[in-house]
């Protein structure tokens, strides 16, 4: 097999070469060098480039980074749906979508004169790299929890780093009251930062609701806070669902809302301590009930008949049987 060297073009933004594994191109189990790799990414760039070019695509010439997140976060779940389906040839065909959304992201900032796809790769890789000192350095690590503490602290430095970075750049770029007033501006959030760090920080404030709840408990588990075992969490989430019922009786409304995301959030906790993700437990259990549910569309279709004209009971009669023919 190839081995990737990293070869220093300039500071921050580095390349991947690879070596030629010696097997014959046939039999070669990665079928293509990283240069090959790279030329099928060229081709997809070039297209992009022709849609958004003076002949191109209407649609595809318009759209903007903030457009087109909308159409990666729509591939995404698509590519979700094919992965939880197991279904490979879809899976692939999703990868390619969300593949696509993004080269056109960073497509739109090159024509910005800001970096291009090439570059994000080389920065991703320059990180994996860094990030993985157990073994690409000489660093050894003996448990999960020591691999993790190594990977937050290396991400505080390249923090810490991107900031110094930032305020050299702030300098060299401003001058005289300016100057003077963006660095005093940046020295009083530099002190918010020191007294506000925590191992939160990492998380994106726009993740999901259910994805970033989970996503911060396993940050705070990092951190030495955690329940003693999973009973003791089940015991919570029935103390937060008899609180959530307790607010449905009073009847104000930001209370229930309040209780029933306590609820939301203490299960979390549940499924990681099961070891389930709550978003791919939610997601299999919705994919269930849609299944059943067009099953019964399907049976009332063919009697011509609405769902909505159905007596209750026969409902729940025909539902029945959907989750028995239905899994």
């Amino acid at each position: 097999m190839g081995t990737a060297k990293i070869v220093n073009t300039r500071e921050d933004d580095r390349e991947l070469n690879a070596e030629g594994c010696g097997e014959d191109k046939d039999n070669c189990c990665r079928k293509g060098t990283v240069a090959e790799e790279i030329k099928s990414l060229s081709t997809l760039v070039k297209i992009i480039q022709t849609l958004r070019g003076k002949n191109g695509c209407p649609w595809d010439r318009k759209q903007t980074p903030q457009t087109m997140w909308k159409c990666l976060a729509e591939e995404m779940y698509e590519l979700l749906a094919a992965i939880e389906a197991d279904e490979p040839d879809e899976v692939c065909d999703e990868l390619g979508d969300v593949l696509f959304q993004l080269v056109f992201i960073a497509e739109i900032y090159r024509e910005r004169g800001k970096f291009d796809i090439q570059k994000s790769i080389a920065r991703s890789a320059a990180k994996m790299i860094r990030r993985h000192p157990h073994v690409y350095g000489a660093i050894s690590v003996n448990s999960e929890e020591e691999l993790w503490t190594t990977w937050e602290n290396i991400k505080k430095e390249e923090k810490q780093e991107a900031e110094i970075k930032k305020a050299a750049q702030l300098k060299s770029g401003k001058k005289g009251d300016q100057l003077e007033l963006e660095v005093k501006e940046k020295e009083n959030q530099d002190m918010c930062m020191k007294k506000t760090a925590s191992v939160l920080d990492s998380v994106p404030a726009g993740m999901p609701a259910l994805m970033r709840s989970y996503k911060i408990s396993e940050r705070a588990v990092r951190a030495g806070f955690d329940w003693k075992d999973i009973y003791e969490v089940i015991q919570k989430a029935s103390e937060e669902w008899n609180e959530f019922i307790h607010a449905l009786s009073v009847g104000d409304k930001s209370d229930i809302e309040m209780e029933f995301g306590d609820v939301l959030f203490t299960l979390g906790n549940v499924a990681r301590l099961a070891g389930i993700h709550p978003e791919i437990a939610l997601n299999s259990s919705t994919c269930k009930f849609e299944k059943r549910f067009r099953y019964m569309e399907q049976i009332l279709a063919e009697r011509g008949v609405f769902l909505k004209d159905v007596p209750r009971q026969e409902l729940e009669s025909l539902w029945d049987k959907a989750k028995e023919m239905v899994f």
